[in-house]
């Protein structure tokens, strides 16, 4: 297991409650991924993107954040109109899709059940986060997909919660050891928040389309 290098293990035994969910779901579904989900993109991209967990039926299926599940059908699909990735999406990992000067990861790298990763398995999980982050050494831009990857992109820098509310759309300046680095965030992609309206298609392009404005000045 390598905390110091962002990356569990396939076995990773930090979190009880997400091992013994591993465990059952190996059982049931043997040809799944079911494992510690690994980030996807290069370490030498200028932008990382942070979601929340593995889907069951997502990446925890795939192998690849939000790739198997709705949620990756818009973020995708907005990656590629601003030209961080290329290809088709088509949910599979040998889909062919590239990704370009971009990172994604997840706040928790394991399936939790209901989605719901609890305080603690958040608060372990963060040690694989801060090498993800530190190793990218071209790292300029950040965008977390909800208020759970947002405040956990926030503690690992090491910043307060109260002077860094989470605000979709919102911009925050954060200090680290590679420089400025500016904090975008947006509400989760998710089929749940996409049906009901409180995010649209429109609202998550515009994100991107800020973040593709302020890369595209460096």
């Amino acid at each position: 297991m390598g905390v110091a290098t962002g990356k569990p293990g396939r076995d990773c035994p930090l979190c009880p409650r997400l091992v013994s969910y591993r465990e059952a779901l190996r059982v049931k579904e043997p040809a799944w991924f079911n494992a510690p989900v690994p980030s996807f993109g290069s370490v030498d991209a200028r932008l990382l993107i942070v979601g929340l967990a593995p889907g069951v039926q997502g990446a925890n299926r795939t192998g690849r954040p939000f790739t198997g599940d709705y949620a990756g059908v818009l973020l995708y699909d907005t990656l590629t109109r601003y030209g961080f990735a290329n290809g088709k999406f088509d949910a599979r990992t040998d889909d062919g899709l590239e990704l370009f000067d971009c990172r994604i990861t997840n706040a928790v790298r394991c399936v939790p059940p209901e989605n719901k990763p609890t305080t603690a398995e958040i608060h372990t999980c963060r040690d694989f986060l801060k090498p993800t982050i530190g190793e990218m050494k071209k790292l300029r831009a950040i965008v977390a997909l909800g208020s759970i990857a947002h405040y956990s992109v926030v503690t690992a820098f090491g910043a307060k919660k109260s002077k860094t509310p989470f605000k979709h759309a919102g911009r925050h300046d954060m200090k680290s050891e590679l420089g400025d680095i500016a904090f975008f965030s947006s509400y989760h992609c998710s089929r749940y928040n996409t049906n009901t309206g409180v995010l649209t298609p429109e609202m998550f392009r515009d994100v991107f389309a800020k973040v593709h404005a302020f890369l595209d000045q460096k």
